[in-house]
């Protein structure tokens, strides 16, 4: 009696497309039990890549998991026709969860409020209410430096995309840039705003090489730009009638801030011309993330590549190049998308470069949203509130995934990991934990802090995890 293989034999017609629509190579028959493996080597040969890169594969919104036909099912699809395969590539590098604190450092007087590593993944800040900036060691985790110059909190420091300076900014209105490789304060204090900073942000590396000029936003409700080198406003934009809570520098020489005002408010950058007005929160707007933050945060830096150690004998158009060429990767889908979070328990998403109405209304949270972020891949939006949970959302269209939840108090601040795989947020239950964005889980918990975690970071290298906060102490965590 022959065994009916009829099952075997199954094929369908499919067509590989990109996530923007664009077809791969011809239309093939595949076997009904293709794996995710099988559909991998065959992507890898129509795209000829040298090495193996790894993709995930959906189907109508289905991700393929284990096999065609396993997906055909749960989707429930009608396999008449070609079906199409959406093809995602995955970070080539793959970043290992932190697992344990490696040290505690010390140092700060007072409460911790931020922490940030350098684009180049070779320095560590943080700011905090003692009124100082520590600079710390991240390969003997000591601290390196301790920065005196601001007579009041330090709310805010920030990056410049070339690594060689940071800015912080304080209660009194003051903004310094610091060197990090001495420690010492570069030219004078930036004096202007009438109350305090709350947010800074500097010019994309690949709009000026240089990294000369700052944004800042203020309770005074104005937004200033300064020029780092003459150490002065070069210009005041005006618009808001509240304080502005948060200003974010895009690629495209377009800057956006949002405004206990409840309006998010986007600028030409080159003139201070408002171009519109983002209108529909009911409350402040606290938070704003653009899908290409990641990429404009390390510039011209690949942490996977060329562990930065070779940029310097690159020319300066070479660099520019490469940000740019990498920044218009990440837009070429969707553009640069904006996320904006509220007191009103809501996000609005925008196509902010021309539509003033939202794409997209995210609606769940129970409380205030406090922090949002775009994965480096801008694949998905996380945000987190209040209410203690963390929600996950797809970056392209803002349809809800699922809410994770596991801290017990307010959740402040998330950071992902550079390959996206990964997420850690900070509570103010005094712990942090590690999420898994494929599981969709938590992986593991990360007590240790004496109070309440204001601050988190992720190195760009995906090596480091620094959390800081309420407890004085700045904490590493690390493989």
């Amino acid at each position: 009696m022959e065994v009916d293989d009829t099952e075997e034999q199954k094929r369908l017609l499919c067509r590989f497309k990109s996530e923007t629509g664009e077809p791969l190579g011809e239309m093939m028959d595949l076997p009904l039990d293709c794996t995710v493996e099988q559909l991998t080597l065959i992507c890898n040969a129509i795209l000829q890549q040298e090495e193996k890169v790894p993709y995930l594969f959906f189907v109508n919104d289905t991700e393929i998991t284990k096999s065609l036909s396993h997906t055909l099912d749960v989707a429930n699809l009608n396999t008449e026709g070609v079906v199409d395969i959406i093809y995602q590539q995955q970070a080539v590098f793959k970043v290992r969860p932190v697992t344990r604190c490696t040290s505690s450092m010390p140092g700060h007087a007072e409460a911790v409020i931020s922490v940030s590593f350098s684009p180049d993944g070779k320095h560590l800040a943080s700011g905090s209410g003692d009124t100082t900036v520590r600079f710390w060691d991240i390969s003997t985790q000591c601290p390196y430096y301790t920065c005196k110059g601001h007579n009041n909190w330090v709310l805010c420091i920030s990056w410049a995309p070339n690594s060689k300076k940071l800015a912080s900014a304080c209660k009194n209105g003051k903004i310094i840039i610091w060197d990090p490789e001495t420690g010492k304060q570069i030219g004078k204090t930036m004096v202007g705003h009438k109350q305090w900073i709350t947010s800074l942000c500097w010019e994309p590396y690949h709009s000026n090489p240089e990294c000369r000029f700052l944004a800042s936003s203020s309770k005074d409700g104005d937004i200033r730009i300064w020029d780092t080198v003459l150490c002065q406003t070069v210009q005041t934009i005006s618009g808001h009638t509240k304080s502005v809570t948060v200003v974010r520098w895009g690629g495209s020489g377009l800057i956006y801030s949002a405004s206990q005002d409840r309006t998010v408010k986007v600028w030409r950058a080159n003139d201070g011309i408002l171009c519109r007005t983002l209108e529909g929160h009911a409350h402040w707007v606290n938070t704003l993330a653009l899908s290409t933050d990641y990429v404009l945060k390390i510039g011209c830096f690949d942490p996977v590549k060329d562990t930065n150690s070779d940029l310097k004998n690159k020319d300066p158009d070479t660099l520019k190049q490469f940000a740019l060429d990498r920044y218009n990767n990440v837009i070429k889908a969707y553009g640069e998308r904006l996320v904006s979070g509220s007191d009103d328990f809501t996000l609005f998403l925008w196509n902010p470069e021309t539509d003033k109405k939202p794409l997209a209304r995210l609606t769940g949270h129970q409380q205030l949203v406090n922090d949002v972020k775009f994965s480096p891949d801008g694949r998905i939006l996380a945000s987190a509130s209040f209410d203690k949970s963390i929600k996950l959302w797809e970056g392209r269209t803002g349809k809800f995934i699922c809410t994770l939840r596991g801290h017990v108090q307010a959740v402040y601040m998330i950071a992902f990991s550079a390959d996206s795989r990964l997420m850690v947020s900070g509570s103010a239950d005094s712990t942090l934990k590690l999420w898994n964005m494929k599981t969709r889980k938590l992986e593991i918990d990360l007590p240790g802090h004496a109070d309440e975690v204001f601050a988190v970071d992720w190195s760009t290298d995906g090596l480091l995890v620094a959390s800081g906060g309420k407890d004085k102490v700045l904490k590493l965590w690390q493989n």
